[in-house]
């Protein structure tokens, strides 16, 4: 027996590594099966845990209290939805849909809603009843039906945001567009795009604007408390100065006679406008060319805009629309009769406008529809054509006949409204520097 012990003792020392090995195996054999009956019991206790009644109903009970008491909902009316088809889409029951609209009509405020207006919600998840139903019918106000619990009743609450208005003056130089000038001086867009309305009846701003020609105005917006802008009002006074020689226009506001004249009182308006696009590239004039699709010499009985896809088109004059559709090689186009002598055509089209439908009339500056590349083209532009008794002619040679000219009383009432403008263009200045 010690001879044999001996023996392991000897070839024990003698072979270390491979001793330690053999331990090391011997040693995790026996902790793996400790661990896996360990597991094996600890799984069981687990089971019995999660599959005990009383633990599921609290387990339940805990999860139902992480879940919302209330539900804020906020939809956007779309078209033909209504306030009935919007409660019944959350899950509110038909009694309480019946509640809030005999209380709506109560309230006086179910005619005043439209497509687009907001609707909020706060539904109670306990009942699926409505705590709260607020309308925003307008920018500047807002209706709450707020549910008094007591009562069981609802209370209309009106909140009306407090608009100022306030007089601003902007002046910049002209370095690549009208357009990027002014929006670098914080102008908002759709004061630039009045800007170019009014000087698009003498004024083509491919052709005409150059770099370092300059620019001011002064225009209205209405902040509320907090400063933020709502909306945006008037365009007072513009100059558009090109190559040093100024293009004043004053805004006068007699009924009757509203809009912008030059300083001699003649009006900016013209039968129809110079270019119905704003920031647009003459591309192709009227005259002889070879047509980029056909590949043949051919009239070219218009004027081609170039200028990238859903850029508004306008309306040069007022008018009445007589076709807003497919014209073939035009594209979706739309032509308007203007009077018995003029009118005007706009083809290639990405879509209409909502005022773009045969027999609505519109008036000059309003957009018609947007740029495409619809029909025969070769690339997203706008192609106008001015047609005079019948016959196509040229848009950029036509001496278009000039707006009215204030007279008589109406004249002096403006000559003292343009002395007062200019004052308050020299407040403005002095207040910036």
């Amino acid at each position: 027996m010690k001879q044999h012990f001996r023996y392991v003792q000897d070839f024990l020392r003698k072979n270390q590594e491979l001793s330690f090995v053999i331990l090391l195996v011997i040693t995790s054999v026996i902790l793996t099966q400790l661990f896996q009956a360990s597991k094996s019991q600890s799984t069981k206790e687990y089971l019995k845990v999660i599959n005990n009644l009383y633990f599921q109903k609290t387990f339940k009970n805990v999860l139902e209290g992480f879940e919302p008491k209330y539900l804020k909902v906020e939809h956007k009316i779309a078209n033909n939805e209504s306030i009935n088809n919007i409660l019944k889409n959350y899950g509110v029951p038909k009694k309480e849909i019946n509640n809030i609209l005999n209380s709506l009509l109560e309230n006086k405020v179910a005619n005043n809603i439209k497509v687009n207006d907001i609707v909020n919600l706060i539904i109670d998840n306990s009942n699926m009843t409505i705590s709260k139903l607020g309308i925003t019918i307008s920018k500047t106000k807002k209706i709450e039906l707020i549910r008094d619990y007591e009562k069981d009743i609802f209370k209309k609450k009106e909140i009306v945001t407090n608009l100022q208005k306030k007089i601003i003056f902007k002046e910049g130089r002209i370095t690549q567009s009208l357009y990027r000038s002014a929006s670098k001086q914080n102008i908002p867009a759709n004061i630039i795009v009045e800007f170019a309305r009014i000087y698009g009846f003498q004024i083509d701003f491919q052709r005409d604007i150059r770099k370092n020609d300059s620019f001011q105005i002064i225009y209205e917006v209405y902040e509320d408390e907090n400063k933020k802008i709502f909306n945006t009002g008037k365009i007072i006074f513009a100059d558009l100065n090109l190559r040093n020689q100024s293009n004043t226009l004053y805004y006068f506001d007699k009924k009757g006679n509203e809009g912008h004249y030059d300083l001699n009182g003649k009006s900016a308006k013209k039968a129809l406008m110079k270019t119905p696009i704003n920031g647009a590239r003459l591309s192709s004039p009227y005259g002889m060319r070879k047509h980029p699709i056909d590949g043949f010499n051919k009239m070219h009985r218009g004027t081609d805009f170039a200028a990238p896809e859903g850029t508004p088109i306008m309306a040069s004059g007022d008018g009445v629309v007589i076709k807003a559709s497919w014209c073939g090689g035009g594209g979706n186009c739309v032509k308007i009769k203007h009077n018995s002598s003029y009118s005007t055509v706009y083809a290639h089209m990405s879509k209409f406008s909502r005022l773009a439908k045969t027999g609505n009339r519109v008036k000059q500056g309003q957009i018609i529809g947007y740029v495409g590349s619809t029909g025969k083209s070769t690339g997203p532009h706008l192609h106008y054509e001015v047609i005079f008794n019948g016959k196509k002619i040229n848009s950029q040679t036509l001496k278009l006949p000039s707006g009215k000219t204030l007279k008589g009383k109406s004249r002096e009432q403006f000559e003292i409204r343009k002395i007062k403008t200019d004052v308050l263009k020299s407040e403005l200045i002095l207040k910036l520097s």
